[in-house]
């Protein structure tokens, strides 16, 4: 039996696929526990400059195992503890992250895998992907980060629109309320995606973790704090190896080598 989730480390990125296609990726024991692990071991790994995230098969994650709670012979509220424990607590070490982090969303997405698919700094899609709340059918309610995520790139009435309608939202529409950054043909989708999580991995890792430090930030800030944030992180970018590097190169008409 292959692996719920593998992951591949290579010259700094890092790159976890979800991994059981034939179950839509859905969230069970198996996957919960192999998801935990692998981001507690990139989180030990001090090579990894950037991590992308993404699945294979025609579901990126359709969500929690719904079978698993259907099981009568323990309470509901165990089985549920026992799937978002370890996947919530990813998620808060996730969120610690210095690096940039892209997902890219290859299928359709629903219920617990809303929060998996838009935890990226930088989220991708497939033309053909479509997510849906599907909470509130079940009695339910959001996890794993999704009602957080929606809200913060969304706005609180498109969050209330999608979880509680749970009607599907076509990619170009998610694209349009700013849920994905980007949406590819589903062909191009994977390549595209690690063509740009490589490049991230070879930039300037002090400096992208400075940017993602101010931006995540900045509405908690008031002007006044976050100037003197930016102006901090400016100098200490400027007093660099890899400043230095950017300036010199962009001088001399030529890529910066960064370290």
């Amino acid at each position: 039996m292959s692996a719920p989730v593998t992951l591949e480390i290579d010259r700094g990125l890092a790159v976890l696929t979800f991994n059981n296609p034939t179950r839509g990726n859905a969230l069970d024991m198996a996957m919960a526990s192999a998801f935990a692990a692998s981001i507690e071991q990139i989180g030990e790994d001090s090579s990894v400059r950037a991590l992308l995230i993404t699945a294979n098969g025609k579901q990126f994650c359709v969500g929690g195992d719904v079978h698993s709670m259907a099981d009568t012979s323990r309470p509901l509220t165990d089985t549920l503890r026992a799937l978002l424990e370890p996947v919530h607590a990813a998620m808060n070490l996730l969120s610690m992250f210095t690096f940039p982090v892209v997902c890219a969303i290859n299928g359709a997405v629903g219920g617990g895998g809303i929060g998996l698919a838009l935890c990226g700094d930088l989220v991708l899609a497939a033309e053909s992907v479509k997510l849906r709340g599907g909470y509130s059918a079940l009695g339910l309610t959001p996890d794993v980060g999704g009602s957080w995520f929606v809200t913060r790139r969304a706005g609180a009435s498109r969050a209330m629109d999608i979880f509680l309608t749970n009607r599907p939202v076509s990619s170009h529409e998610c694209l349009q309320l700013g849920l994905f950054d980007a949406v590819h043909p589903d062909a191009e989708l994977a390549e595209t995606a690690r063509q740009l999580a490589r490049k991230l991995a070879d930039g300037p890792a002090h400096a992208q973790a400075r940017i993602k430090s101010l931006i995540n930030h900045a509405q908690q800030n008031s002007l006044a704090q976050h100037l003197s944030a930016e102006r901090e992180s400016m100098y200490a970018s400027g007093d660099s190896d890899d400043g230095r590097e950017g300036v010199r190169a962009f001088i001399e008409k030529r890529a910066p080598k960064f370290h």
